[in-house]
């Protein structure tokens, strides 16, 4: 295999930059000047190459359009204060990466092509990271296959990819969720706890159904009796039920791993706030709040970070919340960012300077 840090590199003319208005960018609508691009094929993955940002040349029998081997990740890159670039936990994302890739039968990413190819691209389009409260870098790597035959079975290549792509909030005001008690999002043995693309399209009736109601997201319950709650639609969930925070365990294998979901836990652990990794029922919630113990509900996502539910609605209960009022949630999300900007100690080396 040829080695990530032997990289063939093709640059931009003129920069899209000075025509981006910064204070104005939705998640996943801009992307910067260049991609990482490499191919699988006879075995092995050959050299890397990072060209200008532009369309891919497809067959139409392409393996991924018909068959759905597709995964991806999600990760975020920032500044500090001095304008120095880094990652926020990159090689979580990588050993996650390649959990799915071997869930979905799809090669092993080498780390230094993902983590090396990533702090590349990085440094070379880092004037693109806003340096803006809840402004971030957005990085995708992402791989599919691309065998050129119809045919069920595995492919025998595919591409690894990486994009940029500068962003503000993902959701810029607390959230209203549905709980989910119809459409089903994964199973036991299925593929809900990789980042395939399948999952998202599966998941996107049932949250458009919810958008029709005036709801953001859904909280999906479990397949097979609709009463433990899983995750969110883009985020994993906590409630702050008394002095405690719970958030649903791992174990079924229908939930996704979350990076952030894992630094709120240790955040929250370092705050003295036990928490509790287990299964909790949508009845046990409502209980809590009926009870007027239930004071926080939020989800945690690379994309979103911990963004505040301002509403729950399970069957006819609506359960509502002044999120002005809560300490939990923005005190944690305060500090992570904190963190990320480099005006607080990185005491876990989450951040992978460029």
């Amino acid at each position: 295999m040829a080695s990530a840090l032997d990289i063939s590199i093709s640059s931009v003319e003129r920069s899209r930059l000075p025509d981006m208005d910064m204070n104005n960018i939705p998640f996943g609508h801009y992307f910067t000047d260049h991609m990482l691009e490499v191919d699988y094929q006879d075995g092995k993955w050959q050299k890397p190459l990072i060209r200008p940002y532009q369309p891919l040349l497809m067959d139409p029998s392409t393996a991924a359009l018909h068959y759905g081997q597709a995964i991806f990740e999600g990760i975020k890159a920032y500044k500090d204060g001095e304008g120095n670039p880094f990652i926020f936990r990159p090689h979580d994302n990588y050993r996650r990466f390649n959990i799915s890739a071997e869930r979905m039968c799809m090669p092993q990413v080498p780390e230094d092509l993902f983590i090396e190819g990533m702090r590349k691209l990085v440094g070379m389009d880092s004037a693109w990271i806003p340096q803006k409260d809840d402004f971030s870098l957005y990085i995708r790597p992402f791989m599919f296959s691309t065998d050129t035959y119809i045919g069920v079975k595995p492919s025998d290549t595919y591409k690894f990819m990486i994009l940029l792509s500068p962003t503000g909030p993902y959701y810029a005001a607390p959230m209203r969720i549905y709980v989910e008690e119809f459409y089903v999002r994964a199973v036991p043995g299925g593929v809900g706890y990789v980042k395939t693309a399948g999952n998202y399209g599966a998941a996107m009736h049932a949250t458009a159904e919810a958008k029709n109601q005036g709801y953001d997201q859904v909280l999906w319950t479990d397949a097979t009796h609709h009463k433990y709650v899983q995750e969110i639609g883009t985020m994993n969930v906590f409630f702050i039920i008394g002095n405690r925070a719970i958030t649903p365990d791992l174990n079924s294998g229908t939930i996704l791993t979350g990076v952030t979901r894992d630094s709120v836990i240790t955040m929250l652990d370092d705050e003295g706030i036990m928490v509790e990794e287990r299964p909790i029922s949508i009845e046990e919630i409502a209980h809590a709040y009926k009870a007027g113990t239930l004071k926080e509900v939020f989800g945690t996502g690379t994309a979103a970070t911990v963004a505040p539910i301002k509403e729950l609605r399970y069957k006819e209960l609506i359960m509502e919340f002044k999120v002005e009022d809560w300490h939990y949630c923005p005190t944690i999300k305060s500090k992570l960012m904190a963190i990320r900007d480099g005006s607080a100690p990185d005491i876990h080396d989450w951040m992978f300077k460029v």
